[in-house]
């Protein structure tokens, strides 16, 4: 019931992850992100925990494969789980237990891993590390470009109705964090038009965050 991509940029260090789902709210449960760390997605018959659980591992100086086995082990029901990682330095690892959802694939590419269930086929997994791979633009649109690329091989085997992107960078909190968490149809294309709106104010939210004295004016009542 999800199908997501995790990457990373190898010319900023950006680590991100685009997803979604026939669930409501995937956003709030899936994606798991730490600036400098790394990047998980925790999908499938989800148990949230296992996205702090891997970036602690991984910030203790585990490997990718290391911090994921760890965070199954401990938890127990790992055949339930299916569990996509990129690190700080683009190693990858992945997990699909033998009793995910319907048909489900799993792949890593180049500082990607793209993972799904209960897909339309299994072709969808490798459209969107292929879509990833070849697209140019900042992370969040190769992200997107390559959830779109899913979608449009298929997606899941029903509808989607929720979507997310999420990207960190050099700051301890995400520049990105987009969520569409019900939509009765396309939150994928949902969730572009958000990107749109935001991207172009991205650099203005850092700015007043860091240093308010040089926030811009939105020409609010009481914004001088």
């Amino acid at each position: 019931m999800t199908f997501s991509i995790v990457g990373r940029c190898a010319e900023t260090g950006q680590l991100g992850i685009a997803i979604s789902s026939s669930s409501i709210a995937v956003g709030a449960r899936c994606p798991w992100l730490r600036s400098g760390v790394g990047a998980v997605s925790s999908q499938n018959i989800t148990l949230p925990a296992l996205g702090p659980q891997v970036l602690d591992g991984l910030g203790e100086g585990l490997a990718p494969h290391q911090a994921l086995d760890h965070a199954l082990t401990r938890n127990g029901y790992s055949q339930y789980r299916q569990v996509a990682v990129v690190d700080a330095q683009g190693r990858t690892a992945v997990f699909s237990g033998n009793h995910a959802l319907g048909v489900h694939n799993a792949l890593a590419g180049e500082q990607c891993v793209a993972a799904g269930n209960l897909l339309a086929s299994s072709a969808v997994i490798e459209r969107m590390v292929e879509a990833f791979e070849t697209s140019e633009g900042c992370l969040a649109e190769r992200l997107l470009k390559s959830l779109q690329a899913g979608q449009d091989a298929g997606g899941e085997a029903g509808a989607v109705h929720s979507a997310a992107l999420s990207v960190v960078g050099d700051l301890v909190w995400p520049i990105v964090d987009l969520r569409v968490d019900w939509a009765d149809e396309n939150p994928i294309g949902e969730l572009g038009k958000l990107w749109q709106a935001y991207e172009p104010q991205l650099q203005d939210y850092l700015t007043r965050a860091l240093n308010p004295t040089l926030a811009p004016s939105y020409g609010v009542p009481g914004d001088e």
